[in-house]
């Protein structure tokens, strides 16, 4: 006997349907696969493209001008220039004013009056020299209150005046210009304030007698020729007397060990030598001041 075998129209059916849609989906993934292919490719020459476009170097197109028309170009932006900067109005530069700070109310009025003043000031005037001092006075009224300083300082010595000690001073002076020791006399104001100083210092007001007050004026004179003179040396004679020699020497190294520094000084420093100025012309008897005015 034979076997027969039997196949149902739907299962065969089934079948051939399951077959086309495997076809079918080979077909579709290769064209994917291909699809998918295209667009790296195409993405890779897109990529390359733009790197070489940018890769490019890009010149400017410059307009070729003369030279000459260059010059006259720059040559009439100058005159505009100038011609703006000559229309436009002059206008002073502001200057910026310190402003002083409020007062506390605690504070006094004279205090608050003086920073208003320093604020009112112009700008020109904040950087101001300090004002000099003049101090004007002849030879002979600085004899004379080299003079009343003596007697002032000699006050035991009632019959002695000023005008015997300026008697002193010029005698010296002319017995030295007589016998040529000097070419040009040494009474000076210069002098006469060096000689003051030297008199402050040494002349006491223990002094009772005429002769010691004598020899010790003139050992300050010989001091101040022999340091304010013009000549090299001077000679002892119309300066010492006899009767004092040893004293003499003795108040002139006194005198030299003391006021070495301030004679020094006094040619040194301006201010203090108008200071024993000032002091030598404020020695003038206030009576005598009057009578001269």
């Amino acid at each position: 006997m034979g076997t027969v075998l039997s196949i149902s129209p739907a299962s065969k059916k089934a079948s051939i349907m399951d077959a086309e849609a495997a076809v079918d989906a080979a077909k579709t993934d290769k064209s994917l696969k291909k699809h998918s292919m295209f667009v790296s490719l195409s993405w890779k020459k897109l990529v390359a493209s733009s790197a070489k476009k940018s890769a490019k170097k890009v010149t400017p197109n410059v307009l070729a001008v003369p030279s000459g028309q260059v010059a006259q170009l720059n040559s009439e932006n100058i005159r505009k220039t100038h011609q703006t900067e000559e229309r436009k109005p002059k206008v002073p530069i502001p200057v910026p004013v310190p402003t002083v700070p409020g007062t506390h109310n605690g504070e006094p009025a004279g205090q608050k009056a003086r920073l208003g003043s320093v604020q009112k000031q112009p700008s020109s005037l904040s950087l101001v020299s300090p004002r000099r001092i003049v101090i004007q006075a002849s030879t002979g009224e600085l004899l004379r209150c080299l003079g009343d300083f003596m007697c002032r300082r000699c006050f035991k010595l009632k019959e002695l005046n000023s005008g015997e000690v300026i008697l002193w001073f010029r005698n010296i002076d002319r017995t030295l210009l007589l016998q040529g020791w000097q070419d040009q006399g040494f009474i000076t104001p210069a002098n006469v304030v060096f000689v003051y100083l030297l008199c402050q210092d040494t002349v006491a007001e223990s002094i009772d007698s005429v002769a010691e007050l004598q020899g010790t004026f003139q050992t300050c004179l010989y001091l101040s020729y022999s340091y304010m003179g013009n000549e090299i040396s001077y000679p002892l004679k119309p300066f010492m007397i006899d009767a004092n020699k040893d004293v003499f020497w003795e108040t002139s190294l006194r005198i030299i060990n003391r006021m070495s520094d301030k004679m020094l000084q006094l040619n040194a420093d301006p201010h203090f030598f108008t200071e024993v100025f000032q002091e030598l012309k404020n020695q003038r008897d206030s009576a005598e001041s009057n009578l001269d005015r």
